[in-house]
């Protein structure tokens, strides 16, 4: 079924990264950096089903061609930190065919920010196993209208209540603010791009006669009493398709587990208050577990035979009581605080998640330029390789388990 994921980052040379790397990676192609020298070859790469570049009218053409375009990006960018380029994620409505969804995706580049001036890189990643999904590169700096870049800010002069510049003597200038040419990064900007990518995904699901709808509000937002599951991540997912469990994969599937416990929960304690509602007229202790307790009490002193048949029999009710005795719970109120303060640890995990991430994508890389050399060795060396592959992955897990944050059971609890 279709699901919403979409992330939104800067590659920043502050970070170590290069926006021709990034580029040559997404697409699976060769190109050399001209900024360092470096080139950076992925044409080994699997799974990209489409690449496409769309332009501003004022952009020149020359951009059209990947390699062109973002070693333009590097030479113009002349500082160490310099944020070279913003990177969208996007998973893909699998319901749709690769031609909807590529016209989806091309839909939502042009609205959002063709049309608004930035030079635009996508590709779509589809490997078949169910995880189709974009990568979406933009430029940072405006195009003026010659074609030539423009300043990414301008400076302001901070002037006197009589509308004169203010000296300062201490560095010999005028005082001054920098003014951003663009609003491409102002924080509400994050949230409007989110939403348009789940308004266009439910029309073209709507178009295409598919009942499956995405929101890209969180669960809470939503009114959603379920904890929400962790973005895999390219590593991890190519990890988990070759049977090697990881931790991102482990805590999905505890957290699945704990979401179903969750409905029964919320189900069982739906059916209770009608019930005590019911209840009301024959007892009316102060607190909602003495609500149960003095029904049960009641019940099993009558001993009817229709109690253990309803819907809602005596081992339910004996179970719910305990679950709220063992956690304190007086109240719906207090049931509520219970979800939230569970949601809230979820989030304290995926954040110690991301570290671990990472080193996941380190690892994959080197996985792959060990399969690649190996390759080309004969089958002698390929017991090599494995023997390489294995050694990196008992690594990764090792690492895993020192770095292991509190797991689903901590929330279950």
């Amino acid at each position: 079924m279709a699901i919403y994921h979409c992330s939104i980052k800067i590659i920043s040379r502050g970070k170590g990264k290069s926006a021709v790397a990034a580029a040559a990676y997404q697409a699976g192609e060769k190109i050399t950096n001209e900024f360092d020298g470096e080139t950076h070859d992925y044409t080994h790469k699997g799974g990209v089903v489409h690449t496409e570049i769309l332009l501003p009218d004022n952009a020149p053409a020359a951009f059209s061609d990947r390699a062109v375009l973002w070693n333009a990006v590097e030479k113009i960018e002349k500082a160490k930190n310099a944020q070279l380029a913003r990177e969208i994620e996007i998973a893909l409505p699998r319901e749709l065919t690769r031609e909807q969804g590529i016209s989806l995706v091309r839909e939502y580049v042009k609205e959002q920010f063709v049309n608004a001036g930035m030079c635009a890189d996508f590709v779509i990643h589809d490997t078949g196993g169910g995880n189709p999904h974009a990568h979406i590169m933009l430029t940072m700096r405006p195009i003026q209208q010659g074609g030539a870049w423009g300043a990414k800010q301008k400076k302001e002069y901070i002037l006197d209540p009589q509308g004169k510049k203010i000296y300062d003597p201490k560095k010999r200038q005028y005082k001054c603010k920098a003014i951003p040419a663009t609003d491409w990064n102002e924080q509400t900007n994050a949230e409007e791009w989110r939403a348009a990518w789940a308004r266009l995904c439910n029309h073209a699901l709507e178009q295409y006669g598919h009942n499956q709808r995405i929101d890209h509000r969180s669960y809470e937002r939503q009114g959603i009493d379920q904890i929400p599951t962790v973005h895999l991540g390219v590593a991890a997912s190519a990890m988990e398709k070759r049977g090697i469990r990881t931790e991102r994969g482990n805590l999905n599937r505890e957290i699945k587990v704990t979401n179903q416990k969750l409905r029964q929960l919320k189900a069982r304690i739906a059916k209770l208050q009608k019930w005590l509602k019911e209840e009301q007229e024959n007892t009316e202790p102060p607190t909602l577990a003495d609500y149960i307790q003095g029904i049960l009490s009641r019940r099993a002193r009558e001993g009817k035979s229709q109690v253990s048949q309803s819907i809602y029999n005596l081992k339910d009710a004996a179970k719910m009581l305990n679950f709220l005795q063992a956690n304190n719970i007086m109240d719906m109120a207090g049931l509520d605080e219970k979800f939230k303060s569970m949601i809230g640890e979820q989030l304290d995990i995926q954040h110690k998640l991301k570290p671990i991430d990472r080193r996941l994508g380190t690892l994959k890389k080197h996985i792959e330029q060990a399969e690649i050399y190996f390759k080309y060795k004969g089958e002698k060396r390929l017991t090599e390789a494995e023997q390489i592959r294995r050694s990196v992955y008992n690594i990764l897990r090792q690492e895993q388990r020192e770095q292991q944050p509190r797991r689903a059971q901590d929330v279950e609890r």
